[in-house]
């Protein structure tokens, strides 16, 4: 069954599927290094900020865009721990902001319950059915790149794509194995929303 099937969905331009565990998981591990290195307390995550970034970083630039953020997730899981806004159901589910100058994200979470599938082959069911819209042109994955199967059930999925019209481009926290698809290290994005400023690391 296809997690997003639906005759009257609409498709953004722009999406953003992430797995919102691990890039939660992420966030701590720099926030814990941060605050050593840099000596002082690291903010939590602002996830606006995330995922403009993101955009930026899978092509997106300048203009009165549409950008779906689709944050996968544990059922059980109620909120993460490292971002703010952080809630799944109360604070980003059915969600909207605005930025001026890259126009409106709006953001829901799926839950993935234990039992019916995996929450790596529901992100590659998602990235699948994203890939055969011909509407939407470039696609962002964040998958758990360091266990399970994330990286490489996504990977499967974007092999057989050679699609010109499409831009895809993959997040992980080191060079991964490539395919048809782009690479961005994603660490850039969360320490931007983590407010580490380049200036910090000279």
């Amino acid at each position: 069954m296809n997690p997003l099937q639906s005759n009257n969905i609409h498709w953004s331009e722009n999406i953003i599927v992430a797995d919102a565990e691990y890039i939660d998981k992420v966030a701590f591990n720099l926030t814990v290094y941060f605050e050593r290195a840099l000596n002082r307390r690291i903010p939590k995550a602002d996830f606006s900020t995330w995922a403009i970034d993101v955009a930026l970083d899978g092509g997106v630039r300048e203009g009165e865009h549409e950008t779906q953020v689709v944050l996968v997730h544990d059922k059980d899981k109620r909120q993460m721990e490292y971002f703010t806004p952080s809630d799944f159901e109360r604070d980003l589910n059915a969600k909207a902001f605005r930025h001026e100058k890259f126009g409106e994200f709006i953001v829901n979470s799926l839950a993935v319950e234990k039992g019916f599938t995996t929450k790596d082959n529901f992100m590659a069911d998602i990235v699948r059915t994203f890939c055969d819209q011909e509407s939407v042109k470039r696609i962002m994955v964040v998958p758990d790149s360091e266990e399970g199967d994330g990286y490489e059930a996504v990977s499967r999925i974007l092999q057989p794509k050679d699609d010109d019209e499409k831009r895809i481009t993959l997040f992980a926290m080191q060079p991964m194995p490539t395919g048809n698809f782009r690479q961005e290290i994603l660490g850039y994005s969360l320490m931007n929303a983590l407010g580490i400023s380049a200036d910090e690391l000279k």
